[in-house]
């Protein structure tokens, strides 16, 4: 166990729209240090949707954002020699960053021409409650009703 708790780490909002939320997503999506080019994709990303939806990108993907986090989870835990799988309510701050990693697993594991239009897909299809994110959720929620007998072994 830790002595004591790790410092909580706060990110300067992003420049276009000012919003903290965008750099964390930004963040999770950089790869090798190159935050310029995740902006870009992002940035170009929401402008798709824009064109797509005719709706506000930044809408829809707070939209999907909320659509893809998930409410309940399972926890492994050793109870009398056996692992048991318990259901457990989702704090608000882990609920948006899983929600921010499925969106980019199931972004990359789509077919596109370009990042940006991977993420713009993955994106309207949260929104809606489509797309591999969404059904990672619902599957999420069915281990987590299949387990709810082991509701009273709570942490």
């Amino acid at each position: 166990m830790r002595k004591k708790k790790a410092p909580k780490r706060y990110v300067q909002p992003d420049p276009k729209f000012g919003d903290i939320m965008v750099t964390q997503f930004v963040n999770r999506l950089m790869y090798e240090g190159k935050k310029s080019v995740a902006y870009s994709v992002f940035y170009g990303a929401l402008d798709l949707v824009h064109e797509r939806t005719k709706e506000d990108g930044m809408e829809v993907w707070k939209k999907a954002i909320q659509n893809v986090g998930p409410s309940v989870e399972v926890k492994t835990r050793r109870i009398g020699g056996a692992n048991f799988q318990i259901p457990t309510e989702v704090r608000g701050d882990r609920k948006v960053s899983v929600a921010m990693k499925w969106l980019i697993q199931y972004s990359r594991e789509r077919n596109g021409k370009s990042m940006a239009d991977k993420l713009a897909s993955e994106i309207i299809a949260g929104s809606k409650g489509e797309g591999g994110a969404f059904k990672k959720k619902e599957d999420f929620h069915k281990m987590a009703v299949a387990n709810k007998a082991f509701s009273h072994f709570k942490f």
